[in-house]
């Protein structure tokens, strides 16, 4: 198959003449469409014909494109009476053309093409989307923390900065994609995947059949979009696949992760978007089908989508520094502002963390147990030349010695379908928090990491008292539940429970607020989007989803054994009180649909909760009831 000449869009072509030359010499780019993101996570994708584009171009490029405020999710935004939308060209992002593999253009035979231009969405004057969330997130963390410099010099002291003038700070980050593949419509049963789970029998095995190849081409295109990937490789979820006739393989169930280098904040979220759409559509080229669900498979390992992130200073002659490495990286961890930054992504996280789980999916992989990272707590290793490898924490400090470059934070509570624009956005603001009251305090790097290692029950001007933010072991072996709730606090376990965190907890919402960055129509867009799908998914999927399950309970057991008869007592008496309305009681169904109907969101929170842990109960009931039973009739020869 021949290739395309062209992939990405250079900056000098960004403007009306070079875009113009630019489809004019490559007539397979047949379409032009303006991508912005919503507050739901959702990028737009309309088609605009090359032809009609370039005869438009000037309007196109500096007025941008009219959309209905009802097609993207910015509730409370862009209403019925005023949701004019409009989306607008961001000449600085990165300008990608999507190829249509499946369809080749009929005058050049070469794979259609439409050019993505990534942009913001504005009403009235305001622009509204994550993109611009995220955009005005890095002017606002740049702007304060030059103004850091200005205001307190010691902090180019502890970076061995003195007499260097900083020109501009570079906001960076990176994410691991995990995802889930299969073959369409194949079932491997939950007690299969479990048990190759525990024995580690895909864990960076060798990729074979479609699933190679798929890998193999996802990654060789990135490379073509300028993403640089680092690597591709199988993840702890699968199990090994059939062979079938020909030697093809069938009934494919296994778990990958695809990195790429860092870049810029804003280019870094782009970058994922396009990694998520690429990947997507070249596995199912193959004849696989993708999921990038936080937890697909109930008791399965589920997928993260662990985020770095650091802050670079710009100096005069062209070079960066790293604003978290240590001067002396062989007896700091970091410098005062690394601390600052650790420290204000702690503090600040229940208002961080709607930013980063918000979904019923997303709090299905956020257990506590098996890696699951909830409680608001940091490992930076035993020592300084012990990196860090404590996975049950929820910020990982990543470094090496050798290379001050690389020191950065590895956020683990972010999953595929995190919107990375916002969560981003959240947590550099909490980290401007942080290094502002490190900078102003005028500590050592000692000093600092004393304190981010205080007791529960110390005094602390920045951080809450009777918390612990510091820990190297595994939390959910060496602390009980009642102790990571006093030293950590009360993770959430729902939408509804998180999202009250940015009312409840006013003082650290207003941090992502500062500079106007979260602003409070921009929250109030995202809580509204946010408990909308939350309360339709559970009164439109979940619910339905379970009643099928109470249903296919049935009787099984035909003896008078006692223990058959002991455990189908337990089990009709959940079905019952799941599904069925009673005289003098209303089924736990039925008592949530009505709570939603009233808009009762705090008894929704605890009905989901109790519908849960009753579902996981009967499960776990049915599945040893039915192991127990013995057929009543021979097997068919």
């Amino acid at each position: 198959m021949k290739q395309a000449t062209v992939y990405t869009i250079d900056k000098a072509d960004r403007n009306v003449e070079g875009l113009r030359k630019v489809l004019e010499t490559h007539p397979e780019i047949r379409f032009v469409s303006l991508t912005a993101v919503d507050l739901g996570g959702n990028d737009t994708d309309e088609k605009i014909p090359a032809s009609h584009f370039v005869g438009n171009i000037h309007e196109y490029l500096e007025g941008g494109v009219q959309t209905d405020g009802s097609s993207v999710v910015l509730p409370g935004i862009a209403t019925l009476n005023d949701g004019k939308v409009d989306l607008v060209a961001d000449p600085e992002a990165n300008w990608i053309v999507d190829y249509n593999y499946e369809f080749r253009d009929p005058e050049t035979d070469l794979p259609t093409g439409t050019l993505r231009i990534p942009s913001f969405l504005n009403h009235r004057g305001r622009f509204v989307d994550s993109r611009s969330v995220l955009k005005n997130a890095v002017e606002s963390v740049e702007r304060r923390l030059i103004r850091l410099f200005e205001e307190n010099p010691a902090v180019a002291g502890h970076l061995g900065l003195e007499g260097k003038r900083v020109r501009a700070i570079k906001l960076f980050a990176a994410t691991e994609l995990e995802f889930w593949v299969r073959t369409p419509g194949v079932h491997i049963e939950t007690e299969k995947l479990a048990v190759s789970q525990v024995l580690q029998e895909s864990y960076w095995k060798r990729t074979k059949g479609p699933v190679r190849s798929a890998l193999e081409n996802s990654l060789l295109l990135l490379e073509k979009y300028g993403l640089a990937p680092e690597m591709g490789h199988k993840e702890v979820g699968g199990v090994k696949a059939t062979v079938a006739g020909q030697g093809r393989f069938g009934d494919i169930m296994e778990q990958l992760e695809v990195d790429w280098k860092y870049a810029p904040a804003l280019r870094a979220a782009d970058n994922e978007l396009l990694a998520r759409i690429f990947i997507k559509e070249v596995f199912r080229q193959h004849g696989l089908e993708v999921t990038f669900l936080a937890k697909p498979i109930e008791g399965i390992a589920g997928s993260g989508e662990h985020t770095h992130v650091s802050i670079m200073a710009a100096l005069e002659d062209g070079s960066l520094r790293n604003l978290f490495a240590a001067r002396e990286p062989l007896s700091d961890f970091l410098s005062p502002l690394g601390w600052g930054a650790l420290m204000g992504l702690l503090r600040n996280y229940e208002a961080v963390g709607p930013f980063v789980t918000a979904s019923n999916d997303g709090f299905n992989r956020l257990k506590p147990g098996f890696e699951a990272p909830v409680c608001i707590v940091a490992s930076i290793g035993h020592d300084v030349t012990q990196p860090s490898r404590n996975r049950t924490v929820l910020f990982g400090l990543v470094r090496d010695q050798a290379n001050p470059m690389a020191t950065r934070f590895e956020v683990r509570a972010p999953n595929p379908h995190t919107n990375s624009f916002l969560a981003l956005s959240a947590f550099y603001q909490a980290m401007a928090d942080g290094m502002s009251y490190a900078a102003r305090s005028g500590k050592s790097a000692k000093q600092l990491e004393a304190e981010f290692s205080k007791r529960p029950g110390e005094e602390h001007p920045y951080l809450e008292q009777e918390r612990a933010y510091h820990s190297e072991e595994d939390v959910f072996e060496h602390f009980n539940d009642e102790e990571r709730r006093r030293l950590f606090g009360i993770p959430p376990a729902t939408v509804w429970e998180t999202l009250e965190n940015l009312t409840r907890l006013p003082e650290k919402a207003a941090v992502l607020a500062c500079d106007g960055v979260f602003s409070p129509g921009i929250i109030e867009a995202y809580r509204k989007a946010c408990l909308t799908r939350w309360t339709m998914e559970i009164y439109n999927r979940i619910i339905p989803l379970n009643a099928d399950f109470v249903r296919s309970c049935t009787q099984l057991h035909e003896d008078g054994n006692d223990l058959d008869q002991q455990r189908w007592n337990q089990i009709q008496r959940l079905r019952t009180r799941l599904f069925r309305d009673e005289s003098d009681q209303k089924a736990v169904f039925t008592e949530i649909r009505e709570a939603i109907d009233r808009k009762d969101y705090e008894t929704t929170s605890r009905l989901q909760l109790e519908m849960g842990r009753m579902m996981q109960e009967l499960r776990g009931l049915y599945q040893s009831y039915r192991r127990n039973i013995l057929p009543t009739r021979a097997p068919r020869v």
